[in-house]
Formats: structure tokens, sequence, C-alpha cells
């Protein structure tokens, strides 16, 4: 259920704030945060390259797509809807989120309740046309925004276990994904357990910059007031999680690329750059690491990106015999004399 801002936590009262216009409205629905999706890319690409489904009607195949990204847009936006709104007493404490407009402006329960409702239910409706399999995707995708926002369990409030309920929404795009190209088959686990991995370690790395913009602008005071989570962490826990994160990750990408193809092994070496960086971001003030949607302002994170999914395509279809070896349980004889 919703609930009205708390008292007290406002920088200014309700009655020396303007009414929310349209505008504002829309804004707490967060159509900028609508990049994350390309996250449903490696979902399609993984799917046409291992499901085996045997040739592509592609008219159909782009008409399950863009259902598919108008799904993840409405029911993300739904989700973040009511995050901003549930959100805004907290985020007055937050030296850049105050300026978000559920904080500016007096929002009217009624009509944000509304846009939750509609967003999910055309998101839900939309969804119901590309099968069970993706239908049910996208309802744990909507039930998650509730159990990541909503009280009793408001799972954002308790640390280490926001983190791993908010990095399942990658994994789930990912299935979003997948059963837009293929309803009837279901992606290797290990894939999947990659792909939670490294949203966590991307979610607890958001955090590292977060929790020290906080202390130096308000000091650890300033930590329990925005999130009752922060109060719990410290510097060094967030980053050591970080480091668990990256090493599930990596373990669970090798399970994935020693099963199904090897010559994927080559693009490891990119993975470990990425991470690094984007660690590296997330240690540096004011780092965009805190503010996602501004990641596109990164053109060495993007470039990176984009190469390491290039690489990806290019070794699915490219074999590499020379890689087999590494897979083997023979000890390397050197053959030298005794």
């Amino acid at each position: 259920m919703l609930v009205s801002n708390q008292p007290g936590l406002h920088p200014a009262t309700h009655a020396a704030q303007p009414s929310a216009r349209f505008a504002d409205y829309v804004a707490i629905a967060r159509p900028d945060h609508w990049i994350k999706h390309v996250l449903i890319v490696p979902g399609v690409a993984f799917a046409m390259i291992m499901s085996a489904a045997g040739p592509i009607d592609y008219a159909t195949l782009a008409e399950r797509l863009v259902a598919c990204l108008f799904v993840a847009m409405a029911l993300s936006s739904a989700n973040y809807t009511i995050n901003e709104w549930l959100d805004a007493p907290f985020d007055a404490m937050h030296p850049t989120k105050r300026a978000r407009p559920a904080v500016q402006t007096t929002m009217s329960a009624g009509v944000v309740f509304a846009q939750y409702i509609l967003l999910t239910s055309v998101g839900m409706l939309a969804a119901h046309t590309l099968g069970y399999s993706f239908s049910s995707v996208a309802i744990v995708f909507a039930i998650f925004g509730v159990i990541y926002n909503v009280r009793p369990i408001r799972a954002k409030d308790r640390a280490f276990l926001d983190v791993i309920v908010e990095s399942l929404n990658n994994p789930l795009r990912f299935l979003l994904g997948w059963f837009a190209v293929t309803p009837h088959v279901a992606p290797p686990a290990s894939i999947l357990l990659a792909y939670w991995f490294g949203g966590a370690f991307l979610m607890a790395a958001k955090r590292v910059s977060e929790h020290r913009a906080i202390v130096e602008a308000g000091g650890t005071a300033s930590l329990a007031a925005y999130r009752p989570s922060f109060a719990v962490y410290t510097q060094s826990s967030l980053v050591t999680s970080c480091l668990v994160y990256a090493q599930g990750f990596a373990f669970m990408m090798a399970i994935f690329l020693l099963k199904y193809r090897i010559e994927y092994l080559v693009v490891i070496p990119l993975f470990i750059a990425l991470f690094a960086a984007y660690m590296r971001l997330a240690l540096t003030p004011d780092s965009a690491a805190a503010r996602p949607e501004e990641l596109m302002r990164q053109p060495a994170l993007l470039i990176g990106a984009a190469l390491t999914m290039a690489l990806f395509g290019v070794l699915s279809f490219v074999d590499l015999p020379w890689l087999n070896g590494l897979t083997s349980s023979n000890l390397i004889h050197l053959g030298l004399g005794g």
C-alpha cells in the first residue's frame, strides 16, 4: 500500500511546495532510466544463438521484441513511480536526490497510485501476448518491485538484502529477452547467476559511491536518515561485497563457458577490465556510478562494453580449437631428460 510522505523529513512543508505538474508525474516514472533495458539484448542474442529454434521469422521476432521492450519500460516505470513516491522523505536527506520532483512538489497519492496501476496493467496485458513463460517473468518483475519498495518488507532498507533483491532485475531482464525469442526453452542457470552476480556488483558499487557522497555532504548521522541500510554499511563492507560479487560473476561465467563454449574465455580479460574500471569510477568523488543513467557520459566504459559484446558475437561463430586443451584433465609432459 502506498503511504504519504513522512512528516519531519522534508526540507519544506507541503504548504510551501508547488503542486506537482503533469511533467513531474512523468518524471517519477523515470523514462531516462529506460537505457537500463539494454540488459535485455544479451538475453535476445543468447536465445538466438543457443536455442536452435530453426529458421527465424524476423517479422514476428521484431513484433515480439517491440512488445518485450514495451513491457520492460511499462513495468520498470511502474516500479520507479512507487519507488520515488515512497522514497521522497528519505531522498530529502540525499545531497543530489533532494532535487527530485517527489521531494520538491506536493504530489497526489491518488494520481501516483493510478499511474502505478495503469503502467502495471498495460505492461501485464502486453506481456500476456508473448506467452506463459514471458508473462510469468513479468509478474515476478512487478512483484519484486513491491518487495523492494513497499513495507512491511521494503528490502531496500535492509543492508545487503537490498542489493540481492535489486540486482534480481538483471536476470529478469535477461529472461524477458530470452523468452521473447524462444518461449519454450529455458536458458542455462549459470548465465542467469552470472547476470545476477554482475548486477549485484553494479548495485553494491553504486552504494559505495552514494555512501561516500552522503558522508561528505552531511556526516555519518545523515546515513540512517537517508536509508536505514546505510547506517549498517561501511565503506569497507561495501567494497568487500563488491569483491565477493565480482568473484561470483567470474566463477559462474567460467562454468558457463566451460560447459557451452570455451571460445568465450577470450572475453574474460575484457570483463576484468570493465569491472576494474567501474570500481575505480565508484571510488571517484561525485561518481556517475551513483547515477547509472549518466553512464552514457562515460565513453571509455561504453566503448569497452561495446567491444566486449562484439567479441562475444564473433566468438559465438568462430571456433578456436587450441582452447579445447584447457578442458583436458591430462598433465603436461615436458619431455625433459631425467
